[in-house]
């Protein structure tokens, strides 16, 4: 009886503005947008606007990336002094690149017919780029897009070859031999965007609102281990550890962007496992999880992985989304939400617009045959509770509407008004298969419908003999699963049969 239901559960975000203050704080982009602001027309790039190498120390120093010398420095010192300088450029470099990707600074590469006869030794010019004026002067939209198109940046270099294997697969002549290199850029980036859906999922199947720490075994299993798989094989284990090294790597990329807080694998295991093989892939214990990585996604995260997903054409909701639409669209939307969800989106679209108002549209709304009626019915119900005693007047003038006289008989006796009318048997009947039509839509056959079927029932003396007669496009649906779920033989028995009579009443 149900209509499409959405691909994910809602996500609840920060606001817009909460959302661009995270992201210019982020050290990646903060790091390009004062490369950006440093460089001028003395600034010397490579013909592909990267920084020439005599550049990168200076870069690494506005960066406060450069550490200091030891006075009188050891061997020892000047090789950890080298490593921490290369590591700085690595980063300035880093920087430089989102801040040319993201038009926070534009290169103007040398003509190629230039005076110097396109020898290409001639450097590039560099000025200002038009995204770094949103930086002071941009809404926070237009930061949430510049922040988009930096995590763009660095999930490229997330899914690159591992410097290693490059390294390895350069022939005589210079050429990378990407057969030689074993990399498909569109299966690692497939492989990646289906892990960050599936830490999505972890996150907003938890509500969406507070962190949700995962570790990276879990994470890595979620896409190797099939579903139907007992006992993980040796193979299967293997690439799970082999997945689980590769996203060591890339979380440690994406972290500085923002995207996500991550605590990487303790190297002291990577020598453990070597030496235990493909089985010292944890099982569960969390302090021993916890040393094979833990990723967390941030609430930036999760705004810029839906964003993504909805680029690509994933329906992913959020809470707030249906705040200025029409009274039909909040019914049907929140239809298949988590009640949390379902409540804050409802809050949300009542905020906006005068109660008594409000729960008139909601009760028109409410109204119709359609298979998703009987779940708008309940919604509305649910949010009217909302709206609180100001919706009374609203609910009485409905008492004597077929479709809606039960639902607003129940709300007001819930409320503890006074002088509600009592409600025909035919609407006591009704009321009953639009509730149970509501429940098996939302919700399926839990226990808690059994429990409601056997009480009906038992409430109601010759139940099904008035309930086949119940004019209800649901009537037959309703009482064929108060067969299957009352657990009394005999009257799951005398369901079926009045299915049988409703079905041949309605002609279907």
């Amino acid at each position: 009886m149900s209509g499409d239901r959405p691909t994910l559960p809602p996500v609840r975000l920060p606001s817009d503005a909460e959302l661009a203050r995270d992201a210019l704080a982020v050290p990646l982009l903060a790091r390009a947008v004062r490369l950006a602001r440093w460089a001028g027309p003395g600034t010397r790039v490579g013909a592909g606007g990267e920084l020439v190498d005599e550049q990168l120390p200076a870069a690494a120093e506005v960066l406060g990336l450069a550490g200091a010398q030891s006075p009188e420095p050891t061997e020892s010192d000047e090789a950890l002094a080298a490593q921490a300088r290369a590591d700085a450029e690595a980063e300035a470099s880093e920087a430089w690149r989102v801040a040319v990707d993201t038009g926070l600074v534009e290169v103007e590469d040398p003509e190629a017919d230039g005076p110097d006869g396109g020898d290409g030794d001639a450097d590039g010019t560099v000025s200002a780029g038009a995204a770094l004026e949103l930086i002071t002067s941009g809404s926070p939209q237009d930061i949430l897009s510049l922040w988009l198109d930096a995590l763009d940046v660095v999930f490229a270099d997330a899914t690159a070859p591992v410097l290693e294997d490059l390294a390895g697969a350069i022939g005589d002549d210079g050429e990378i031999d990407l057969d030689a290199l074993d990399w498909n850029p569109e299966v690692e980036a497939e492989f990646l965007e289906g892990v960050l859906g599936n830490l999505y999922l972890l996150t907003v199947g938890e509500g969406g609102t507070d962190p949700v720490p995962v570790p990276l075994p879990v994470l890595a299993a979620s896409m190797i281990v099939p579903d139907d798989m007992g006992e993980p094989t040796d193979d299967v284990l293997e690439q799970v550890s082999e997945a689980m090294m590769r996203l060591d790597d890339q979380f440690a990329l994406l972290e500085p962007i923002g995207l996500v807080t991550y605590v990487p694998v303790d190297e002291a295991l990577m020598v453990e496992d070597s030496e235990a093989g493909p089985d010292a892939v944890p099982s569960g214990d969390d302090e021993d999880v916890s040393r094979y990585g833990v990723v967390t996604l941030t609430p930036l995260g999760l705004h810029g992985i839906r964003s993504r997903m909805r680029d690509a054409g994933v329906e992913a909701p959020a809470v707030g989304d249906l705040a200025e639409k029409g009274a039909d669209a909040l019914l049907d939307g929140v239809a298949y939400f988590p009640e949390p969800a379902a409540r804050a989106e409802t809050e949300a679209w009542l905020a906006r617009r005068e109660p008594a108002a409000a729960a008139r549209e909601l009760l028109l709304a409410a109204k119709g045959t359609d298979p998703g009626a009987p779940l708008r019915r309940l919604h509305c119900q649910q949010s009217l509770a909302l709206v609180g005693v100001e919706a009374e007047p609203a609910v009485r003038d409905v008492l004597d509407d077929p479709e809606l006289g039960g639902l607003a008989r129940v709300w007001l006796a819930e409320l503890g008004a006074a002088d509600v009318p009592p409600p025909p048997e035919s609407m006591i009947f009704w009321l009953a298969v639009d509730t149970i039509a509501a429940q098996l839509d939302a919700d399926g056959e839990p226990v808690e419908l059994q429990e409601l079927v056997e009480g009906l029932v038992g409430q109601h003396s010759g139940f099904f003999d008035a309930a086949w007669r119940v004019d209800h496009p649901a009537t037959a649906d309703v009482l064929e699963a108060m067969g299957r779920l009352h657990r009394d033989r005999k009257s799951a028995k005398e369901a079926r049969k009045a299915a049988f009579k409703a079905r041949s009443r309605s002609g279907r």
